[in-house]
Parts: structure tokens; sequence; C-alpha cells
């Protein structure tokens, strides 16, 4: 096992001027990764940070954002990445629940400790500096969930990895492509399994459509991390862009975060090829973890795959009872190590059966072989009419029309219906397409209780970079008729 921290002078011992990172032209090597992630360890220090505690983090995707984490990791601390992009109210309340021991940022506006701060070498030393304990707990992230009040995600897997450690067929000495939003859990941990392995690595600051598929043949990257909206916006661009010629060293495509859309992923299969599309199912809180390469899945279409990593799984109905393969129930997993081996919860309860089995809230089923199949998650399940109407399947079947760059799908309380579909939909600019147009494609594909009833269009994106979509922001604005 190699600390986090030893990381970056690890390979700078043999190859200090290798490339480690680069993003929108700004490449970092490995001599200085080693050397900026030591002046924010001896910043942080000398800021009263000590072995694990939480050290905040806001800041945009970029090189500074590794060194900072790097920093934290050799502080023996655990870094805790928040979205730039949280108002500051959203800030504060986060920040009020996870208590951590400082707040690094590149915005100087917020009053935390900032990259400017470290240009005085000599209040905080120079040089390599030694991690100074190894943190219980490598990451800890935050969410909440679609609607919930944010909560804190402690990892209960120390700060140092086995530098062959398996992750998700990801390679070793390569190039690897990971452009979506670090502080989303997905991306920070693909990004930290790329450097453990020796990789480099492939940020954007915002995702790019068209330059990710350009550095992914420029940079000959060989494994990549998207989200289904990022591949949305990959499928929908021109053909001439998307010669599969240009990616034909592109060994694997991982995608993951959120629901993908059936017709979208059969046309990434169509293009790639069944065994160079994988998607990975799994929690923050890493008590379930599933995956399927694509040839799996064209058999069982709509497979998230089987448990990985020792995981056992079980679906169950309201009463807590295991119901049989192909009924839809509540998603429940038991990780390998036992409950609560895997992570804690700062500012909530963990959702655990009598028997100690854990559901982060997903509806699915299993097939007579093991394989889940999702549906939907239980605080999104919308019932209008008596009639279960999952929000992913009616988002599937509008994110197919052409001139749809992303939705999402609510329930909003109706007077007879109990709750009515409402759908949230962002159109391609200088698209004609109108609601009465957008409902009569929906009926082509979606019974008539899952049809929206009522539909409205937004000039940007609905959901953000990592795919995700927040139900009850869209409910704070009042539907269109």
């Amino acid at each position: 096992m190699v600390p986090l921290a030893a990381i970056p002078q690890h390979y700078a011992a043999t190859a200090p001027a290798a490339a480690c990172f680069r993003q929108d032209g700004e490449t970092l090597d490995w001599a200085g990764l080693e050397a900026r992630a030591s002046r924010w360890a001896r910043l942080l220090v000398a800021h009263g940070v000590g072995p694990d505690a939480l050290v905040a983090m806001s800041m945009a995707n970029g090189a500074e954002f590794l060194a900072a984490s790097f920093g934290i990791w050799k502080a023996g601390a655990t870094p805790a990445p928040l979205s730039p992009k949280l108002t500051a109210a959203e800030r504060r309340e986060i920040l009020e629940i996870m208590r951590p021991a400082a707040f690094v940022t590149d915005d100087a506006s917020l009053g935390g400790l900032v990259p400017a701060m470290l240009g005085d070498v000599g209040e905080i030393g120079a040089g390599a500096m030694p991690a100074l304990h190894v943190a219980t707990g490598w990451k800890a992230c935050t969410s909440g969930g679609s609607t919930g009040r944010p909560k804190v995600i402690v990892d209960h897997r120390p700060a140092a990895f086995d530098l062959d450690f398996p992750f998700l067929d990801m390679p070793r000495d390569q190039v690897v492509l990971n452009p979506g939003p670090l502080y989303h859990n997905g991306p920070f941990s693909a990004l930290a399994a790329a450097l453990i392995k020796g990789n480099r690595v492939i940020g954007q600051k915002r995702f790019d459509a068209a330059g990710a598929l350009d550095l992914i043949a420029s940079e000959q990257a060989v494994w990549a991390m998207l989200v289904p909206t990022m591949m949305h916006r990959i499928w929908r661009l021109p053909d001439e862009l998307k010669d599969p010629a240009h990616l034909a060293g592109l060994r694997l495509v991982v995608h993951t975060a959120a629901p993908i859309a059936p017709w979208l992923k059969q046309a990434w299969i169509d293009w790639l090829g069944g065994a160079r599309v994988g998607e990975v199912y799994g929690a923050t809180e890493g008590i379930v973890r599933t995956w399927v390469l694509g040839t799996d899945w064209a058999s069982r279409p709509g497979t998230v795959g089987q448990a990985i990593g020792g995981t056992r799984l079980s679906v169950r109905d309201p009463a807590g009872a295991a119901v049989a393969p192909g009924v839809v129930g509540e998603v429940f997993a038991m990780p390998p190590n036992g409950p609560g081996s895997t992570y804690h919860y700062i500012g909530a309860e963990p959702r655990r059966s009598h028997d100690g089995w854990e559901s982060v809230g997903d509806l699915g089923w299993l097939d007579e072989d093991g394989f889940l199949f999702l549906a939907d998650r239980r605080v999104d399940l919308i019932i209008t009419g008596g009639v279960n109407v999952f929000p992913a399947e009616v988002e599937a079947a509008l994110s197919e029309h052409a001139d749809v760059l992303s939705c999402a799908v609510v329930g909003v309380a109706d007077d007879d219906l109990g709750q009515r579909v409402h759908a949230v939909v962002q159109a391609a600019p200088g698209s004609d397409l109108g609601a009465d147009a957008l409902l009569a494609f929906a009926r082509t594909r979606l019974s008539g209780q899952k049809v929206p009833r009522s539909l409205e269009f937004r000039d940007g994106p609905v959901r953000d970079d990592a795919g995700k979509v927040r139900r009850a922001t869209l409910l704070a604005s009042p539907p269109l008729p």
C-alpha cells in the first residue's frame, strides 16, 4: 500500500518531468505536483489542520485542484470537495454540517485559504514534505440526493492504495480522459485512481462535447469516464465529428452517475462496440457497485450489471421482505465487511433494515442471474392517479427527440390526480420545437399515464455536467400550464 500523499513523489523519482495532468493548455508534471502539494500541506498545517481533519475545498477543475487535494493528504487530512456553483446559503449549510478544520478555495471572495498564500515560501517552507499521517478516510463527498438536506459521506478506506488496485478496467501508464466536475464523487475517484496508476489525466474546466472528442484523438486517450448527459451531447454532434477512426485508440468508455436512456446506450454500443462501453452503478457510500460491459448489456437491455467487489444485493418490498426475480422493489445492499464498514454520514442517518442491509433509495429488480435493473429513485417516484411513473423512463423518451438537449421530469401537486407528470426541457438553440410537437412525440413512446401533463422550456441546461438534476430546485419554479 502506498499513501496517496506519496504518489507524486513516487513517480517524480523516476520521471519528474513526465506530465501527470493536462487541461486547457496547462500541463502539470509529477515534480511540479509534488512541490505544490508540499506547499499546500505546510499552509494547512500552519492553519491548524491535523490528522483526520476534514478540509473543505471549493475549486474549479484544474491543476490547483490536484495540488490542493494531495496537499490535504500530505497534511494527514481528508479532502471534502464542494461544488463551486453552490450559492452562499447552500455552501454555508454544508459547512455548518461538516465543520471542517479549513476551507480551501480558488475564489478569494469566499474567505478561505487561496493559492496566493502559497507564494511566501519563507513562512511555509520549501522542498518536498513527507506525509504526516495517513488519513483514516481518503475522501468525504457531499450529497443531498435529489431533494434532501445536504450530508457528508466520509469514506472509511484509508488514504493509501495498492498501485495496481483494480478500478473499472483502468490501465496503467496511459492517458485517461476525465472531463467531469472533480467535486463529484465519480470524477474525483477516477482522478485519484488514474494518478495512483501512473496515468496522465486529461481534463476540461467545463465539459465540451466536440472538445472531448478532439482530446481523445489528439492525446491518444485509451480510457474515459463520462456521464449520460455528456454522451448525449456527444451523440448530438454532426456525424462528421464522430468518425470512429479518430477514436481507434480508445479502449473503454465508462459511464456512471445517472441512468442512461436505452436508445442512447445502444447508439454508443453500435458506434464503438459493446466491449468498449462499460457502465458502473454505485453509491458514494460504497455499499454497492455493479458493472456491465455493452456485450452483456445487449442481451439484457437496461441492466446496470452484476454486483462486484463482494457486495450482495437484495430487492425488498415495503415490509422488508425479499421479492422474486423480476419484481420491482427497493434495492438493498450488504458490503463484504458488513454493515457500516464502508462509510459514515455527517448530518444524516443511514437507511438500514433490521438485519443490517442498507439502501440509498433506488428502486429496481434482479433477474434470475443476479443482473440488476433500476427503475428510479424511491423519492423521485411519481404516483399519478394511482399509477407509478418513473421519471427516468419519461426522460429517456423525451431525450430521444433530436431537438432535446437535456430534460428532467418531476411530479407536481394536482388536486385531481394527486401528482401530475411535469417535464422541464432544454431545446437545441434555434429549434422551433414546441410543447405540442414534443408531447405528440412522447405519445409514440409512452403510455398515456406517463406522458407529461405539463411542460416548460428553459434556455440553459437542466442537468449539470455531472449528469445530476436537483428536482427540488425545478419544483421551486411554477410550471407553465
